[in-house]
Parts: C-alpha cells; sequence; structure tokens
C-alpha cells in the first residue's frame, strides 16, 4: 500500500500547487485537501475536505482517511480572504494544537511535515552574521508571524517528545518569493515606494516558490538513501542581496525613514490595507538575517534550483516595471554620459587693487 497524504491550508496558491505535484508521485495512494473554505484552484484528483483545523473534526478526517502523512502548511502570516491577525493567529496556534493533539491519538500517522519560517531568529542589531538551526536567537520575536511560529514550534517539539514513533521534519524558510507569492515581504516589496529605516541597508534571504514544494515533496517521503528528512533544516537560496540592490532591481525608489518615525507609516499602511507593516518585519528591514544551509544540503540532501538574487528576479518580472525602471534609468545615465562635456575655464581675475586710478589732467577744468 502506498501512502495517503493530507495537507493543509490548500486553498491557497502554495498548497494547492504542493497537492498537485504530491498526486504525481507513483507511491502516494491517495492526497487529502483541508481548509476552512474552498480553493479557488483545481486540487487535481485529491479529496477536499471543508475542516477547521481549530476544531476537533480534524481527528475525524484523520482517522476516516487512515492518514499516514500529514503536511502542516497552513502556518503562514497574511489573511485569507476577509480574516484580519486574529483569525491568522488562531489559526497558527490554536490549529496547530488541534491538529497535533489529532495526530497524537492517531495510531496511522507516521510522519509529520511542519512549514515554519526563519523568523523564529528575529532579527537584532547583535545576531550572529549566519544563524545556524542551533543557534539562540538574541531576542525572540514579541508579536506577529514570527512569534506565531515560535509557538508552533514548540507544540512541535512536545508532540515529538511524546510520539517519538512519528517522524518529524521542520522546515525553517527564509522569505519566500515567486510569481505567486503571498505574503507580508511580497506586498511590501509591490509598493511604488518602499519605505526603508535611515542608515539600515540590510541582508536579505529568498527561497523560490519551486524549491519549497520540491524540499516538502522531499520530507514528505521516506528518506533518500544517505539522507535524513527528521529534524529542523533552514531553507533558502544561496547569497544574500541588500535591500538597497532590491529596490533598484524593482525599480523602486526607497524612501528613508527614521527609526522612530517608521512605526507610524507601518500604521498608516495597516490602515490603508497597503501592506502588513509589522513591527517583524520593521526589524528584519532594519537588520536582516542570514541563515545557513548546510544541514539542508548534507543532511536532508536538498539543492535548491533558484539562488536568492535568480528568486528574486523572477519575483520582480512577475511585478512589472517600477517608477524608476532599471534598463530605463540605465539607458537615460548612458545618453547623459554621451553629451558634449566643455570644461569650464576660469578668465583672468581683476583685481580694483591693481587698476590704476585715474588721474585728473591739468587745465581740464
Amino acid at each position: 500500500m502506498g501512502k495517503v497524504v493530507l495537507v493543509t491550508g490548500v486553498a491557497r496558491q502554495l498548497g494547492g500547487r504542493l497537492v498537485r505535484r504530491i498526486q504525481r508521485d507513483p507511491e502516494v495512494d491517495r492526497v487529502i485537501g483541508v481548509d476552512a473554505v474552498p480553493p479557488g484552484h483545481h486540487l487535481g484528483g485529491a479529496d477536499f475536505v471543508r475542516a477547521d483545523i481549530r476544531q476537533p473534526a480534524i481527528a475525524r478526517v484523520l482517522a476516516e482517511h487512515a492518514v499516514d502523512t500529514v503536511v502542516h502548511m497552513d502556518v503562514t502570516g497574511t489573511p485569507l480572504g476577509a480574516g484580519g491577525r486574529t483569525s491568522v493567529k488562531e489559526t497558527n496556534v490554536i490549529g496547530t494544537m488541534q491538529l497535533l493533539g489529532a495526530c497524537q491519538k492517531s495510531p496511522t500517522v507516521r510522519r509529520l511535515v511542519v512549514k515554519s519560517s526563519t523568523s523564529v531568529y528575529g532579527s537584532a542589531p547583535r545576531d550572529p552574521a549566519v544563524f545556524t538551526e542551533t543557534t539562540p536567537p538574541k531576542s525572540l520575536p514579541s508579536g506577529g508571524f514570527a512569534k506565531d511560529a515560535v509557538e508552533v514550534e514548540g507544540y512541535v517539539r512536545g508532540f515529538a517528545r511524546r510520539r517519538p514513533d512519528v517522524a518529524v521534519c521542520v522546515l525553517r524558510f527564509a522569505n519566500i518569493l515567486g510569481p505567486c507569492a503571498d505574503s507580508p515581504l511580497a506586498e511590501y516589496f509591490s509598493l511604488p515606494l518602499l519605505p526603508t529605516v535611515f542608515g539600515y541597508d540590510p541582508r536579505l534571504q529568498f527561497v523560490h516558490e519551486d524549491d519549497v514544494i520540491d524540499v516538502l515533496r522531499i520530507a514528505a517521503h521516506a528518506p533518500r538513501r544517505g539522507t535524513l528528512n527528521s529534524g529542523t533544516f533552514n531553507v533558502a537560496g544561496d547569497g544574500v542581496l541588500l535591500l538597497s540592490q532590491c529596490s533598484r532591481r524593482l525599480g523602486r525608489p526607497t524612501v528613508p525613514v527614521f527609526l522612530p518615525a517608521v512605526r507610524w507609516v507601518g500604521t498608516a499602511l495597516r490602515s490603508v490595507g497597503a501592506s502588513d507593516f509589522s513591527p517583524e518585519q520593521i526589524r528584519l528591514l532594519t537588520h536582516g538575517r542570514v541563515v545557513s544551509t548546510a544541514q539542508m544540503r548534507d543532511t536532508l540532501g536538498f539543492e535548491p534550483k533558484y539562488t536568492t538574487a535568480e528568486t528574486f528576479a523572477d519575483f520582480a518580472r512577475s511585478r512589472g516595471p517600477g517608477l524608476l525602471p532599471p534598463d530605463a534609468l540605465a539607458r537615460a545615465v548612458d545618453r547623459v554620459a554621451r553629451l558634449p562635456f566643455r570644461p569650464f575655464t576660469p578668465g583672468p581675475a581683476l583685481s580694483t587693487a591693481s587698476t590704476p586710478s585715474p588721474v585728473a589732467t591739468p587745465g581740464t577744468e
């Protein structure tokens, strides 16, 4: 018999893509997609079950379908539809608690994969240059999605202790970007003008949507020979980009704002629904964050197809030209450089001290 895989959060594009991809694996017999709202996209041959993971009914779904692999994708930073921050937090935290409780009681569950984020490390001025999976954060996130991710991972560790027979894999993704990216950072980069913190140019890492799907598929199956897909892994593309480089490649000008005033800007953006400019995102855009991916390569055996720069380039193409398209700006600079240039040559300086004063001629009066 093959696997019966249950995927949460399938109403989002990323969850839907994962469901369609897993169905093509020959060792998978059946895929169950779960979400509180019906998806607006096709799930292929998967069975969709409308269920809220915040409710105990999720336990019945696991039992009825004899699920042996659970991929928890419903940990996110953006609301779906009309839901606000409260709804997102309840789904992230309470929903995870209910799902883990159902998995703990299920005799058939043998593997659990949880989508997490590198935001669990926080962003602080005295952070290390590179975080590893075992590096403790200098300052724990105080709110928003980052705090949700910290709580979710805490519950997952408790589940792993109670059910040591279940293989648990936690994937800490860097900022996910791509043509269909749905995240607060993607909303930020879509603004016509990018507010930045004056005097800071943080280092950022990205991971492409396609690589997210590939690594989730690896984590959901039995480990390949010579690899281990149980544990916690950072997932990111090679290299880093500075925020200033990102703005130039998007063609979107930056608006430097002094740090005390950035919170006012964030409140204004949230009030008009333009972007979720949360305090944690402000810290990221101030101090940045870079993680090591050695374990992802050496232990998990995953090699991303896209680097950080290639991921951002694909995202930038999907967003169209900004106010200052890089190509047009480069052509304008070239035209200015080709203009004829005549150096200025100053004339002889006139000195009133050296000019002879008029002398009266006798007899002219």
